[in-house]
């Protein structure tokens, strides 16, 4: 049987030019440069190390990071991960060449994301649970550690794209690692501190056996892949590399947004559902907007995520991360489970036509729609706001929740239906180098008029003063949204 190299090499000879010093002078320079560039945000992160062992940023941190594996894991699960090129899926992977020789450079960049991702999780296991001796010892085993874990979780994720069976063990591994943040986020409140003192000013040799039986699990694990690798069903790697050639397309052509599409049609188009009879109130707008509360009923799994993720902030403010990061989060988090409620306005938005077929105004249509995401941003916002209360980083904001919803919702509406992204905008000079401004707008749009709507909680949040705002914030959320219901005019 002929090799894999050979057809590779014989491809490159006829379709690429040959490799020159210069290309791999361009190369080297770029990795050169590159090193240059993220060595001094490693210092930072590394000299921020505090040398002091707080319990609750330890217990936080540790909460976070399992958070952060079980995401990857499950992003890996649903993607694949092992695939291969447009070309290669349809001309090498269904050949009778070696498999594992075929999916060879697919696996190489799989262990390099790996590698990335797992340093980044040992600075911040090591910025959890801090250095109070030895810190480049320490530095050195959180890093294993770090790429341990990721290399054996995407070693499994490997096996569960080959077997059933290892499948199910990964969903047991990602109910494991929740687990284990619940149990970690409980214990950095007050029961478990002890234990989480006692672990972080556990000697360097107890770390150092920790991360050497976690290198060998994850050797293991990546051999057993490897093995795996050769035997592994062509329909699952074409199905893999389908999802990542919409996934690669949608970041070369800068419109993340086809991602959702795909998505959301791949979860419905395997499913059988029963048609129920609709409540006898509705008329006009209320029953064009309707649907998007079924839709959003028949996934309780989806609610039960959102309700879940909002203890991000709270988690993110007690590992230390500071004022700005806490409302990125909490941005970010409310936005987007806003956005869940705001699949018909999308399609509104992508066709014009249909929706001069509903018979419903557009500013009625508008405002019955913006109902749904008002409910899921306000409730998200009010219970992560409460979290960050009875956390201590607060005071008395969770009543902003439920103010901010109107504007959450004006945001989550613009947010579905701005259009694609114009890339024939100028690009902008900045200090960090030059700036398209045609995806900065589009990832802006939606943004802008909820961080506007939200201004009084925002000066509450930065001030800690809560009485006065109230009032505030109540009306100008609802002027914004009634404006912007009041042009609805595609953003």
């Amino acid at each position: 049987m002929t090799g894999v190299a050979p057809v590779r090499a014989f491809v490159r000879v006829r379709t690429r030019r040959r490799r020159s010093w210069s290309d791999r002078y361009v190369t080297l320079l770029s990795l050169g440069l590159l090193v240059m560039l993220v060595s001094p945000a490693v210092g930072r992160a590394v000299a921020a190390v505090p040398t002091g062992v707080d319990p609750a940023r330890a217990g936080a941190g540790l909460a976070l990071i399992a958070l952060v594996l079980a995401v990857a894991l499950t992003l890996a699960r649903v993607v694949g991960p092992v695939g291969a090129s447009a070309a290669d899926a349809a001309w090498l992977v269904l050949s009778p060449l070696p498999r594992r020789g075929v999916l060879a450079p697919a696996l190489l960049v799989l262990a390099l994301v790996c590698a990335v991702v797992g340093a980044c999780l040992g600075l911040a296991l090591l910025g959890a649970v801090g250095a109070p001796d030895a810190l480049t010892l320490r530095l050195f085993v959180s890093v294993v550690m770090g790429l341990s874990w990721t290399l054996g979780g995407m070693a499994v994720t490997v096996l569960a794209q080959a077997s059933q069976a290892w499948d199910d063990r990964l969903a047991a591994v990602l109910v494991v690692l929740v687990v284990a943040a619940l149990a970690m986020a409980v214990t950095s409140l007050g029961p478990g501190q002890g234990a989480l003192t006692a672990l972080a000013t556990a000697p360097p040799a107890a770390w150092a056996s920790a991360a050497s039986g976690s290198a060998a699990a994850a050797m293991g694990l990546v051999w057993r892949a490897w093995t795996r690798v050769a035997r592994i069903p062509a329909r699952a790697v074409l199905a893999a590399s389908a999802r990542t050639e919409l996934a690669s397309g949608a970041f070369v052509a800068m419109d993340p947004g086809t991602l959702t599409w795909v998505a959301e049609d791949a979860h419905w188009r395997s499913r059988t559902l029963r048609s129920c009879a609709w409540p006898s109130w509705l008329r006009g707008a209320a029953a064009v907007a309707w649907p998007d509360w079924l839709r959003l009923a028949r996934r309780p799994g989806l609610l039960a995520l959102m309700a879940g993720a909002a203890v991000l902030p709270p988690l993110t403010a007690r590992a230390g991360g500071g004022m700005p990061v806490t409302l990125t989060v909490l941005a970010a988090g409310a936005m987007a489970v806003a956005a869940t409620g705001t699949t018909g306005a999308r399609r509104d938005a992508g066709d014009a036509s249909l929706v001069r077929l509903l018979g419903a105004g557009p500013r009625a249509l508008l405002a019955a729609r913006a109902v749904l995401p008002a409910l899921l941003g306000g409730a998200w916002l009010t219970l992560a706001l409460a979290g960050l209360d009875l956390a201590g980083h607060g005071g008395l904001l969770w009543p902003f929740g439920l103010l901010c919803a109107p504007a959450l919702a004006a945001g989550g509406l613009r947010l579905a239906r701005r259009r694609p992204v114009e890339h024939s905008m100028p690009v902008l000079d900045s200090p960090l180098g030059p700036v398209p401004l045609g995806p900065l707008v589009w990832a802006l749009t939606g943004a802008d008029i909820a961080i506007l709507g939200c201004l009084p909680a925002l000066v509450a949040c930065t001030t800690g003063v809560t009485g006065p705002l109230l009032a505030a914030q109540a009306v100008w959320a609802a002027a914004v949204l009634a404006a912007y219901c009041a042009a609805p005019r595609r953003a």
